[in-house]
């Protein structure tokens, strides 16, 4: 890939007045603009070749954007990967700080290098806890994540397609021979998951080896179906589809089964001398870790208390938010008679069959189809890419959360998905289906991210960035826009919106409450059923959540915040002048960034306007 530099307005005069006339004066400043672009192609071509280098490293995240180069084959997840990563962060920063001089960069490029840097920065200083997180656990664990990067990402097209499935499938037992040891070495450090999470992972690996040809009581078991519908779509004669069937069966046998036996007795064995405690605070520099992780998640300076302190006064003014609509619909009791009441009539939910599942799925589908209708509303640039709506897996159901977000591939030929989960369907209320559509899907994650993607003369590393209050901000903050459109106009659907904003505003309660202020898991599940009209479900899973994910969880809230703190702030500037469309381009097309840095994007947004 090529970049093509950015001039500022200034430089472009300059070119241009230059070529009208010459003198010395206006020679030294031509120079001055070949310098900035010489510089400019200079970063950025570094930029170009360290995304590749990062790529060779990493053959999963290739498959993520659609390449194939390394298909057959998973990231190392060994320490001594680890440890190359941090040197190569630490090769990266010097270059940086000796090489590029800044003093010659545009706007654009200048603001790229500050984000690289940070994140250099960032990693080299967070490699100290390197152990601290769980490499299996219920939300994003390797014993579901694993099998279900071979159904959703590894695409079969081509006879070498099939081959590299099964080369990965022979590849589960030195990955997991790899991930045992990280889980050996995070016990020796005192970092071992909660006693709680053992059964969640026991259970998914257990999944994954039940079926043929594991055994011939149960079907056919979840990675061979996959493959098996995978192969038959494509035509590659008899003998061949015959011989790749008993290849991968081989895999199977051989690699994938002792790999999950083997990781299912560190497990049950660890599970004996595992902890109750909860929060990171018991970890060795417990408080440190929180904290640090903190500033990551938020991309601000807010302590857990101040964290804490928010999410209490949120709560506050959506109970009384709430209650204005439990007046409107003419219910007669208390705000927590009135959770009961959501909680548990059968009006609000889908029957727990097959058929009431698949009324879900097509409603949330119209949800989806009903909003792109009016995208151009609120978006200048929309994203190429497509969105599916697609029910969780079985295999990983159980565990899963009740919604998330895939991305597409780069090139856009595999869509966006919207997941919802239909393991447990009175935790997924009908009241709830607008917000929860908006979020994950549009405007929310589908339009982000894909856009993100999508953007022209920007970095790779850009596109991609985990910035999650940014991220998960902009997710919570579009549920609220459709508010503003003219949807939720069902009082009970509205009433679903602030119920996932109230959800998000105690998350900011619980996640301190765990990992700073020493609460125990039944504290927060507490606290989520006496404060939410959500089902006990979503409370057990959310605190479970929280814990094996520190801070996190904190991200949508103060996100949501900042981005409709900005946009009141530009809109009290400019007045007429300001345009919803061009605030959501100036937070949408430089790609993921921290808050601090949107805020000044929407500062010089708006004195440009002015």
């Amino acid at each position: 890939m090529k970049y093509i530099a950015k001039l500022s307005l200034s430089a472009m005069l300059v070119v241009a007045f230059s070529s009208c006339k010459k003198d010395s004066k206006s020679e030294v400043i031509l120079d001055n603009t070949e310098a900035i672009t010489k510089e400019s192609v200079k970063l950025n071509t570094y930029f170009e070749n360290q995304f590749v280098a990062f790529l060779d490293r990493h053959p999963q995240s290739q498959t993520r954007l659609g390449i194939k180069d390394d298909y057959d084959k998973w990231d190392d997840i060994s320490p001594y990967a680890k440890a190359l990563e941090v040197e190569e962060s630490k090769k990266a920063l010097s270059y940086l700080i000796d090489s590029i001089q800044t003093s010659l960069l545009n706007e654009d490029d200048l603001l790229s290098y500050q984000l690289y840097k940070q994140t250099l920065e960032n990693e080299i200083a967070d490699h100290q806890y390197v152990l601290y997180k769980y490499p299996v656990e219920q939300m994003h664990g390797m014993q579901a994540e694993i099998p279900a990067f071979l159904i959703n990402m590894h695409q079969i097209e081509t006879e070498d397609d099939a081959e590299d499935y099964i080369a990965r499938l022979n590849g589960i037992k030195p990955l997991f021979n790899q991930l045992e040891e990280n889980l050996k070495a995070s016990e020796k450090q005192g970092v071992m998951i909660p006693k709680f999470v053992f059964a969640h992972v026991i259970s998914d690996s257990e999944n994954i080896i039940k079926g043929y040809p594991f055994d011939k009581t149960e079907g056919l078991s979840t990675l061979y179906e996959d493959f098996k519908e995978k192969i038959v779509k494509i035509d590659l004669g008899a003998d061949k589809t015959d011989t790749l069937f008993i290849e991968a069966e081989k895999a199977l046998l051989e690699s994938v089964l002792p790999a999950y036996k083997s990781l299912i007795s560190l497990l049950k064995e660890q599970e004996k001398t595992s902890s109750t405690d909860d929060g990171v605070w018991k970890f060795p520099k417990g408080e440190a870790f929180y904290s640090n992780a903190l500033k990551r998640t938020t991309t601000t300076n807010l302590t857990a208390d101040e964290i804490h302190e928010i999410g209490l006064s949120e709560v506050k003014r959506i109970h009384s938010e709430m209650n204005a609509i439990k007046e409107q619909v003419g219910f007669n009791g208390t705000l927590q008679e009135f959770f009961t009441f959501m909680r548990t009539d059968k009006e609000f939910y889908f029957p727990a069959t097959a058929s009431g599942k698949e009324q879900y799925m097509k409603k949330a589908t119209a949800i989806i189809d009903s909003m792109k209708t009016r995208l151009d509303e609120l978006f200048l640039t929309k994203p190429k890419a497509g969105l599916q709506v697609k029910q969780v897996e079985a295999f990983r159901e159980k565990s899963a959360g009740k919604a998330f977000y895939q991305g597409p591939s780069k090139d856009g030929k595999r869509p966006g998905t919207y997941y919802a989960n239909m393991y447990d369907m009175a935790s997924m209320p009908s009241y709830q289906m607008e917000a929860l559509a908006y979020h994950e899907g549009i405007p929310g994650h589908h339009m982000q991210i894909s856009i993100a993607q999508e953007l022209k003369n920007v970095p790779e590393f850009r596109k991609y960035g985990r910035y999650t209050a940014y991220i998960e901000g902009w997710g919570l903050y579009s549920e609220f826009i459709p508010k503003e459109m003219g949807f939720y106009s069902d009082p009970y659907s509205n009433f679903g919106r602030l119920a996932m904003e109230l959800w998000r505003s105690c998350r900011l309660v619980v996640d301190t409450g765990i990992h700073a202020k020493k609460w125990t898991r039944q504290q927060g599940i507490d606290y989520y059923s006496t404060n939410t009209p959500n089902a006990i479900g979503d409370c057990v899973k959310m605190v479970e959540r929280h814990i094996v994910m520190p801070s996190q969880a904190t991200a949508y809230k103060i996100g949501m915040n900042k981005i409709i703190e900005l946009r009141e702030k530009a809109k009290k500037q400019l007045g007429a002048q300001f345009d919803i469309r061009e605030f959501h381009d100036v937070v949408l097309v430089n790609g993921p960034i921290p808050l601090n840095v949107l805020e000044d994007l929407v500062d010089k947004w708006v004195n440009d306007k002015k």
